[in-house]
């Protein structure tokens, strides 16, 4: 089933951020894939709004995870956020600042698990539009 939406990924480890890209444009989401935390800040600055969900490495170098995900939630309030990593993460504090909004996936992930996490979240997206 085709799916609509602009998805911002940011993931370190560039075979799982292209298979991540390809995957999930050929189900007909439109991507912007980057490989840093800082590059993403800078997208956002440039226009948040066009972006429906963050897909987030949670274990990057570079600006702190929280910090980046409570930026785009704040810069785009229609986003949502997953958070992604090979090791649990707290995410009560984000999940406070945003209710709703924001999710986690266990790595290694499948990209069924995948299509599946970015439908909900951003189908739970539009239930609040």
């Amino acid at each position: 089933m085709r799916q609509s939406g602009t998805i911002l990924i940011v993931d370190d480890e560039p075979s799982l951020l292209k298979m991540m890209n390809a995957y999930l444009e050929r189900v007909g989401y439109t991507v912007t894939a980057l490989c840093t935390t800082e590059a993403a800040w800078q997208e956002v600055e440039g226009g948040p709004s066009r972006f429906d969900l963050a897909l987030i490495d949670a274990s990057m170098e570079g600006k702190p995870i929280p910090e980046l995900a409570r930026h785009l939630l704040l810069a785009n309030p229609a986003m949502t956020v997953i958070a992604t990593s090979g090791y649990p993460v707290d995410m009560a504090a984000l999940e406070e600042a945003a209710p709703g909004r924001v999710a986690f996936l266990l790595k290694p992930f499948t990209p069924a698990a995948l299509a599946q996490a970015v439908r909900r979240m951003i189908g739970a997206q539009e239930k609040e539009l």
